[in-house]
């Protein structure tokens, strides 16, 4: 199998793993959780920058107040959606969080239609199409609008889309975000541990450990991610990144026997249908072009 494929499927087999990581932490408070990730991500990407000695990029960076505003700007939205995930998964929803993230593809490509210009095909029409009557559906017969899977998947698109014209790499631009969000998330730490309410060396060596472990946790699947991405189609990577989602949604279901009602089922099948229809749409399309350029090139 192609090196970028593993890479890029290892990465999505462990973001699908990540409810049974936040369950084992259930009673932590989810804002305590988020800041453990954050805090100990940044001391592992340091680390992981330290052994590379890579760090020429550091201060252009910081002087560059587009690329300082712009993480910043990231650094909210992923920050607020690893929030409303962790509290989204130990709160008995992993399979609304399951939601957000089949539908993300499908606002990041409307996404890059109202801010960046950038042209639909008709299938991508009617997967978005699809896509909207089942969250439509899932609002009215449920009786609520599902804001978790919303939330999470307009948090990340934006967040997607911001990353697209960033001119860090994702590691990079990893490490100056959490370089923003340390500050709030190591004062909260601090305060806990002041008031006696930490649940780090105070909740057993378990629940230490694995709060700790976050930032491994939170950093390998990016680093494999990117390792991955340079290495394989776009398309390929549109394909894998289904992996995740269904894994949560599996877990959600068969191993915390969250209600998956015969309502939700019309939702989410049709929420399906459009990214099958995506899906192929895009392969199709990617053949064609790769057969009209051999073509072209035989000609020359």
């Amino acid at each position: 199998m192609n090196k970028g494929v593993l890479y890029a499927l290892g990465a999505y087999f462990l973001w699908g793993l990540f409810p049974l990581y936040w369950k084992n932490l259930q009673g932590v408070p989810p804002v305590e959780i988020l800041s453990h990730r954050i805090v100990w991500s940044l001391l592992f990407l340091l680390g992981f920058l330290a052994v590379k000695r890579h760090w020429g990029w550091l201060r252009p960076a910081l002087g560059n107040r587009k690329i300082v505003l712009t993480s910043l700007l990231t650094a909210v939205l992923l920050g607020s959606n690893w929030l409303v995930y962790i509290w989204g998964v130990n709160t008995g929803h992993i399979v609304e969080t399951s939601l957000g993230y089949f539908i993300n593809p499908l606002v990041s490509v409307m996404l890059g239609v109202v801010f960046l210009h950038e042209a639909l095909r008709r299938g991508q029409w009617l997967a978005i199409g699809l896509a909207t009557l089942g969250v439509l559906y899932l609002t009215v017969s449920v009786g609520a609008l599902p804001w978790i899977s919303l939330f999470l998947a307009f948090s990340f698109g934006f967040y997607g889309l911001i990353r697209k014209t960033a001119v860090v790499n994702s590691q990079e631009g990893l490490t100056l975000e959490m370089g923003w969000l340390v500050i709030p998330a190591a004062g909260y730490l601090l305060y806990l541990q002041g008031q006696g309410a930490a649940a780090f060396a105070h909740d057993g060596l378990p629940t230490t450990f694995l709060l700790a472990f976050a930032g491994v946790a939170t950093a390998v699947p990016l680093l494999l991610f990117a390792a991955g991405a340079r290495l394989i189609p776009l398309a390929t990577i549109g394909f894998l990144q289904y992996v995740a989602p269904t894994l949560q949604f599996l877990i959600g279901v068969f191993v915390y026997g969250e209600v998956f009602t015969p309502e939700r089922m019309v939702g989410f099948s049709i929420i399906w249908l459009a990214l099958i229809l995506y899906s192929a749409e895009g392969i199709v399309f990617s053949r064609r072009q790769s057969r009209l350029a051999n073509s072209v090139g035989a000609c020359r």
